[in-house]
């Protein structure tokens, strides 16, 4: 009767252990695919600079400086991605959206190009591309703290260390310069009207 006993209770923790490996193996998974749709949108914005700049130097040749600080920050940016290291990512990430603001802020002392229909389409898909990194950054960072808690709580901490479960790192971005910048070619606003002379107001009506 003692050995089943024992042998119950061995089978029992190795059922446990099963249930808790399989759950974080669920968890680091769920990370790993949010992170692949975090690497599919900064890809797609990488690809979508050089046309930009492209566009606008045809109307700002003379902005070279600028130019070239936004091919080396995306060259920087695709050097980052390459590593799969999200602190490395997030920081070339952020210091070529910073170089992207510099780009807009020149266009906007071109209001010829809100003729051109290819530099209206590139900041619409460019914005549509910062959403959807911004989407994929908050589902990640949640799968990130889901996993992270996981493998750091017990009784799955015992599990972790042994199984190769290391903590994932958060894909931090400054949120001032995710945002794309929006191009406004309007004209300065209207003066308001003349206050009426005198300064008296108008009599009641009777």
């Amino acid at each position: 009767m003692a050995v089943w006993i024992v042998v119950g209770v061995l089978v029992l923790l190795v059922l446990a252990a099963a249930l808790l490996f399989n759950g974080l193996v669920r968890r680091r998974n769920r990370t790993t695919e949010a992170w692949s749709q975090i690497d599919v949108e900064l890809k797609r914005r990488h690809d979508l600079i050089p046309n930009l700049i492209e566009t606008v130097k045809g109307y700002a040749a003379h902005e070279r400086q600028t130019f070239e600080a936004v091919t080396a920050a995306r060259a920087g940016a695709v050097s980052a991605g390459a590593t799969g290291d999200p602190a490395k990512i997030g920081t070339a990430e952020n210091a070529l959206s910073q170089s992207l603001r510099s780009l807009f802020a020149v266009a906007e002392n071109y209001p010829q190009l809100r003729a051109v229909e290819s530099f209206t389409q590139l900041q619409e898909q460019l914005t549509a591309t910062e959403d959807k990194i911004e989407f994929a950054r908050r589902y990640y960072n949640g799968s990130v703290l889901d996993y992270n808690s996981a493998i750091q709580t017990f009784p799955r901490n015992l599990l972790a260390g042994s199984f190769g479960f290391h903590a994932a790192i958060f894909f931090a971005a400054d949120e001032a310069d995710r945002a794309v910048p929006q191009v406004s070619f309007a004209g300065p606003a209207a003066p308001p009207p003349p206050a009426p002379m005198g300064g008296s107001e108008p009599p009641a009506a009777v």
